[in-house]
């Protein structure tokens, strides 16, 4: 795996990986009216407002996943499901880890995606408690529930 920062060329990939994983993950999870709202295009938007501060793993020349950061926070962590289950997602988020650099550092977790939450305590992160969290959309923010998880990343 390589992980690069993301290029404008990457920008279609990404948002095709990150709307396909929010569905697998969310869809079911969080109010109706959230998940309507969650298009293709929207994603588009959405990786293209972000993409300087977003990561690209490369496998075997094609995008397997990525990472985006805002601050101290691990905003954005998608593995594409070609990949799931391959040991990338570890991989990947070592580079996350490592692109956070050294501190306290947390992500947010939708109340009910058992599968990510599973992933992120055996990659060393600590269930914080549940939050409010504001998630962006084409028509303003809307508030879900989240477990707050924490790293104190130290980077060797």
């Amino acid at each position: 795996m390589k992980i690069t920062p993301a290029q404008p060329a990457d920008a279609a990939a990404i948002a095709t990986i990150w709307h396909r994983g929010w569905h697998q993950a969310h869809a079911a999870i969080v109010p109706d009216a959230l998940t309507a709202l969650r298009s293709p295009e929207e994603f588009a938007t959405r990786t293209d407002a972000h993409l300087e501060k977003t990561h690209v793993a490369w496998i075997d020349g094609q995008i397997a996943g990525f990472f985006m950061l805002d601050r101290d926070e691990l905003y954005q962590f998608y593995i594409s499901a070609a990949f799931q289950g391959s040991g990338s997602a570890s991989k990947l988020m070592h580079g996350a880890e490592a692109a956070l650099g050294e501190g306290l550092k947390w992500l947010a977790c939708t109340v009910g995606n058992d599968r990510a939450a599973r992933f992120y305590e055996k990659s060393g992160w600590v269930r914080a408690g549940v939050i409010p969290y504001e998630v962006e959309t084409a028509q303003g923010p809307l508030v879900v529930k989240v477990w707050r998880y924490e790293r104190q990343v130290v980077l060797t």
